[in-house]
Parts: structure tokens; sequence; C-alpha cells
């Protein structure tokens, strides 16, 4: 049978991350609520009954998508602002500061337009309103989130913003803005992309006057 036969080349590791990344791209096609265990089967190839082998039900596997999410978004933060800070020492620092700001920002709302089911995921109401994370999402989602406090106090300990200021409520504002254009894109009520830049440009500055 060739269920059988796809079956057989998936190593038991492999699988799941196989479920996960094709899972992924179910969400993109078609959103959250146009995936289940059943359709995820049928799309990677194997029986109705493997992907219950690694996830209970949908939400366990809603929250390994967002979880896969959340590392991967942190992996390119941490290489991407490594780079940009390396830049920073090179050139006048307010400057590149206000720049790097800039580009952080603009960073955060592309990956919202380009993945916004999945953004959605992450960030939304479906899994942290519905309190179904479960412990291997908290510990990827959350040091994504703790990343932004870090490199707010980097910027406020470089003059870049209020120094005086809490970090916490600064990151959680700079956050809270970012978080409400993103929306914003996604569901379309700004509908002009090219404006995303001049939006970034006017935050940064916005956040970086003393």
């Amino acid at each position: 049978m060739p269920e059988e036969s796809n079956r057989s080349t998936y190593h038991h590791g492999d699988l799941r991350q196989n479920l996960i990344t094709a899972a992924t791209d179910m969400i993109k096609e078609s959103g959250i609520e146009g995936i289940s265990l059943r359709k995820l089967a049928a799309k990677v190839g194997v029986s109705r009954t493997a992907p219950y082998h690694h996830f209970k039900d949908k939400n366990e596997l809603l929250c390994a998508i967002a979880e896969q999410g959340f590392r991967d978004r942190l992996s390119h933060l941490e290489q991407r602002y490594s780079k940009q800070a390396e830049q920073t020492e090179q050139t006048n620092q307010t400057k590149a500061s206000t720049l790097q700001l800039k580009h952080y920002m603009l960073d955060y709302l592309k990956f919202a337009q380009m993945n916004p089911e999945l953004y959605e995921l992450m960030f939304g109401r479906t899994i942290w309103k519905q309190q179904i994370a479960n412990e291997s999402l908290k510990n990827a989602a959350y040091p994504s989130f703790n990343h932004q406090l870090e490199v707010t106090k980097q910027w406020q300990a470089k003059g870049l913003l209020d120094p005086h200021a809490n970090s916490l409520r600064l990151s959680q504002v700079i956050w809270g803005t970012l978080h409400g254009v993103a929306k914003l894109l996604i569901d379309g009520i700004y509908t002009d992309t090219a404006q995303v830049e001049e939006i970034c440009s006017c935050a940064a500055e916005l956040f970086t006057k003393q």
C-alpha cells in the first residue's frame, strides 16, 4: 500500500518535525481553522493515527507550531541584532542606533506581514487567551519576549532610549506599538504596505526623543 511505503520513509524523530513543518504550511494556506490531525496525516502521507503518537490533540499541535515559530524568530533576531551591533560600533553610534531601532521595528512588521496566520497563532488569542500554552511553548516564547527587554536595556545604556524609564514598561510599550501596527496590517485596515517603512521611521524618532 502507498501509505505504508510513505510511512516507512520516516524515522520517529523526523516525523514529528515533518508534521510541524507541514502543519505550518497548512496554516499559511487555510488558517488555523483549516487544520486537523486527520488532514495533516493525509498531507504528509501517513496513517491517520500517526500524528497522535506525537500530538495528543489539535491544541498540542498548535502549541508545537507556535513553539517552532518562536525558536526560529529568536534565532533570526539574535543573528540580525548581533550583526547590527557590530555595525553600530563602526559608525556614528547615535545615528546607527536610531537606524537599528527602525530596522528592528521594520523586521517585526515584515514578519507579521509575510506570516499573518503564523503571527496570529504565536501572538493571538487562540493559544494565550484560551490558556492552552504548554510548558514547552512557554519555554520558547518567553526568551523571545525577554530578548526585546534586553535589547531595550542596551538601547537605554547607549542613551538611545530614556535611561531613567522602567525598562520592562518601555519594552512593553514598544512591543505594544508594533503589535498594534502589525494587527492593522494583517486585518487589512492599513492597506498601503509601502508606508510601513515610514511608520517605522516615525516610531523610532518618537521613541528616541528625550
